[in-house]
């Protein structure tokens, strides 16, 4: 389906009645417009909603456009936060649309055509926005499409099948799904990640105990091999064939920030248990510390000199969401996070420039005045960073035991293909991603999964 003409005419009423409308974030009303500007603005980037583009994608990979395959999941998961925290729904039928369209014949977010760079990753940003859509009650697509729960576990099921799995580092997820990608032999912090905080949030919405396994398995691995050190920093990654002890020092928010909800909804889960409230509150203090100088979100692996990918250029934006998330989870830390959170969009705004046309904001927030910098990621960033004030105002994610709709699947991820490493030449484009092409995708079954009950 297209963006229809209706909706189209309807978010276009929202982001013109908001364009000549100061950034303010002074009160519900004045949130919620600029959060209806800032969220138009983003949907700029967007082509896949009209005739002849691919929806569910932004413009890429390079060198056909500036953004991987991932950020199109994430940016999805940006917008069903936007629905729920604002209650605007002018683009819940294109974020439908582009989250079905990806999920690949599998169902599980495996695409063919992005094989090239297809990372745990990647793949693990698609399931938490599905996830995401669960949680908030996101309308369920049509009975005959996948369900938003089933895409989740699919994903989890895929990444804890023992094709992923094996004993070097003595454990942990690959940063690259198939074995002749470049960046197989590389074990890094957010494709584990998103496994722990996939893992934590299915235990919490499903009660099955085998994903909180995963998830605290998970967790000691990182910590047991040095990812994670004793004061909550956590490190990018370390290559097999030096056992990971070759860590690579680089901090990037979205990596607290994704172990952060998790731990949030390991804590949750676990009806605020010493050892997870221990957790959380120690990772919070380090994301702060080491994320938030002056309370302000700031991209230390990149920021001072300005050599972020376009990638990192987003990862902001998801630690403002899930840190809002937690406050939720628990509230315990809701007025330390929320004060943070607060200053840090008082800035982020101030980097936005209005006006009928050229509307855009910025990157280094610190600043408080455009910099120049923009694209889907800063867009995002600042979207996510104004309407994740209203979170206090919206119910915590829910459960299938606290009026989740979403249908589960016990076998979701069955269908998955494997990989056996023939070649096929690969594009221009793929030579600029993450990885290399050297493999074909086989249509062969994975195995089942009915350990996982949906408890749906």
């Amino acid at each position: 389906m297209l963006f229809s003409a209706s909706r189209l005419a309807a978010a276009v009423l929202v982001g013109g009645g908001a364009a000549n409308a100061a950034y303010s974030i002074a009160s519900t009303a004045d949130i919620k417009a600029t959060a209806a500007q800032l969220a138009w603005d983003l949907m700029q980037y967007y082509d896949g909603n009209t005739t002849g583009k691919t929806p569910g994608i932004l413009p890429g990979p390079p060198p056909q456009g500036d953004y991987y395959w991932w950020e199109g999941g994430a940016m999805w998961g940006a917008l069903i936060d936007y629905w729920k925290l604002t209650g605007d729904s002018s683009y819940n039928e294109v974020i439908t649309e582009a989250m079905l369209w990806q999920v690949g014949p599998g169902e599980d977010y495996m695409p063919p055509n992005v094989t090239a760079s297809l990372g745990n990753d990647d793949q693990g940003f698609w399931g938490m926005s599905a996830m995401l859509a669960a949680e908030n009650n996101f309308p369920d697509p049509p009975s005959t499409q996948p369900q938003w729960l089933a895409l989740a576990q699919a994903v989890f099921h895929t990444q804890a099948n023992p094709d992923r799995h094996d004993n070097t580092c003595n454990g942990g997820l690959r940063w690259q799904i198939p074995l002749s990608n470049n960046g197989y032999n590389y074990k890094n912090s957010i494709a584990n990640g998103c496994f722990f905080n996939l893992g934590a949030r299915l235990a919490r919405y499903t009660g099955n105990e085998t994903y909180a396994k995963w998830a605290e398995t998970t967790w000691d691995w990182m910590t047991s091999v040095g990812l994670m050190d004793a004061e909550y920093n956590i490190f990018d990654g370390g290559h097999v064939e030096h056992n990971c002890t070759d860590i690579n020092k680089a901090q990037f928010s979205y990596n607290n920030g994704v172990f952060l909800l998790g731990a949030a909804h390991m804590y949750n889960y676990t009806n605020g248990s010493a050892v997870w409230q221990d957790r959380l509150e120690k990772i919070v203090d380090a994301t702060i510390k080491v994320f938030f100088p002056d309370n302000i979100a700031f991209e230390v692996a990149c920021e001072e000199h300005m050599s972020c990918t376009t990638d990192m250029l987003s990862f902001k934006g998801y630690v403002h969401r899930w840190m809002a998330t937690t406050t939720q989870l628990a509230p315990i830390l809701s007025d330390k996070i929320m004060n943070v959170l607060k200053t840090s969009t008082e800035a982020a705004i101030a980097t936005c420039k209005g006006g009928n046309t050229g509307r855009a904001c910025g990157f280094k927030w610190s600043t408080k005045e455009f910099d120049g910098s923009f694209g889907a990621g800063q867009q995002m960033n600042v979207l996510s960073a104004v309407s994740s004030l209203l979170i206090g105002q919206t119910r915590p994610p829910v459960t299938n035991s606290t009026g989740g709709t979403s249908k589960g699947d016990p076998n979701a991820g069955s269908r998955s293909d494997s990989f056996d490493g023939k070649e096929i030449p690969p594009t221009a484009g793929d030579k600029a991603g993450a990885g290399i092409l050297t493999f074909l995708i086989l249509g062969t079954a994975v195995g089942t999964f009915g350990w996982m009950s949906t408890g749906v």
